[in-house]
């Protein structure tokens, strides 16, 4: 009879508990630790390797996570809520849930291209584009007053790379 070992999984790490009257300090200390620090927290908060995204993202989840920690999350209700919310918009659509809802600048940013020596400032609006004093419903419109010529207007204003989709 030959007997079969199989490894017993690793133990889930031990994420620690964080009292309250240390909340403040911790957060003061984010600022200053070494990057290298804020990486080693992040696995002891965590239970996993950090992310190789830049240190104000590190910094921002690691003080999150301190006071989730200490305070506790969201409650299970609330987390529902959201997931229902979420359903709602993209009707249980993962792929959809993946793209940003609105690809669209923020209602108030402005778009400057200079071309031929002149430039062109646009302003984004809720539902269209000021140029000129006057609404727009496109950028590509823009563009096409612009120059004379069809452009995509999110190519123009370089929003989007040539050959992007």
């Amino acid at each position: 009879m030959t007997r079969r070992f199989t490894a017993a999984p690793a133990p889930a790490p031990t994420i620690p508990k964080i009292p309250p009257t240390q909340v403040l300090g911790r957060l003061a200390a984010l600022q200053a630790a070494p990057t290298a620090t804020l990486k080693q927290q992040w696995r002891e908060l965590f239970g996993k390797e950090p992310p190789p995204w830049n240190r104000a993202y590190i910094q921002s989840r690691l003080a999150y996570r301190i006071q989730e920690l200490a305070y506790g999350g969201l409650k299970p209700e609330t987390v529902d809520r959201l997931v229902a919310l979420g359903e709602q918009l993209d009707g249980g659509n993962v792929v959809l849930r993946r793209i940003r809802a609105d690809s669209r600048p923020l209602a108030g940013t402005r778009l400057i291209r200079e071309w031929q020596g002149v430039q062109h400032v646009v302003t984004v609006r809720i539902n269209d584009f000021e140029f000129e004093g006057r609404p727009y419903q496109s950028l590509s419109a823009i563009a096409r007053h612009i120059t004379g010529t069809r452009w995509n207007g999110w190519t123009f204003f370089g929003l989007r790379a040539r050959g992007e989709t």
